[in-house]
């Protein structure tokens, strides 16, 4: 047990390190930032939904507000200057990009849900791997999206909020530098 222990101790500074990596890769932009949407009670969306109204959608909680400005404050300290947002165009991922205030979201279809037959998996996942196909982006950038999305990418299986620093190129799968709990 005490080797378990020692162990423990001795890998800490380097599970931090390789934090830190992630963040500096991410600040450079040799890597990307993808999430999934805060938190949302329940799955998918309701019979009915309109991709155009927000009030026939499943959409953030209160708790998910919270979480999605706590990631703009996380965000923030990592990095100062400009920060590009995509977005899907479900509400709730919108409106998690927009809590955030870190930058007018851009809509990027690929990252929208195709849960339940409602897109085209492979499709918008290569779409996502040919848009972030370059060793680098201008400046740092953040993916919001679907567990759906995140998971064809990356084979993990986020929780609300969840992200991961994914290096550049993007690849399938993803080479996942870091992964980063919702704060």
């Amino acid at each position: 047990m005490k080797t378990f222990y020692l162990l423990v101790l001795l890998l800490l500074p380097t599970l931090s390190f390789a934090d830190s990596n992630a963040w500096q890769s991410w600040r450079e932009g040799k890597a990307i930032l993808i999430m999934r949407h805060t938190l949302a009670p329940g799955t998918g969306d309701p019979a009915g939904f309109v991709l155009q109204d927000c009030s026939t959608q499943r959409n953030l909680s209160s708790e998910g507000q919270q979480q999605a400005k706590r990631w703009g404050e996380l965000l923030r300290q990592q990095h100062n200057g400009d920060i590009t947002v995509y977005s899907s165009q479900w509400c709730r991922c919108l409106d998690t990009a927009r809590l955030m205030q870190l930058a007018t979201p851009e809509v990027l279809p690929a990252l929208n849900s195709f849960f339940a037959g409602r897109g085209d998996g492979n499709k918008q996942t290569q779409a996502l791997v040919q848009r972030f196909s370059t060793a680098q982006t201008a400046q740092p950038t953040v993916l919001v999206t679907h567990q759906v999305n995140f998971t064809a990418l990356t084979g993990i299986f986020p929780r609300s909020g969840e992200a991961a620093i994914l290096a550049l190129p993007l690849t399938q799968p993803a080479s996942v530098l870091a992964r980063v709990a919702s704060p």
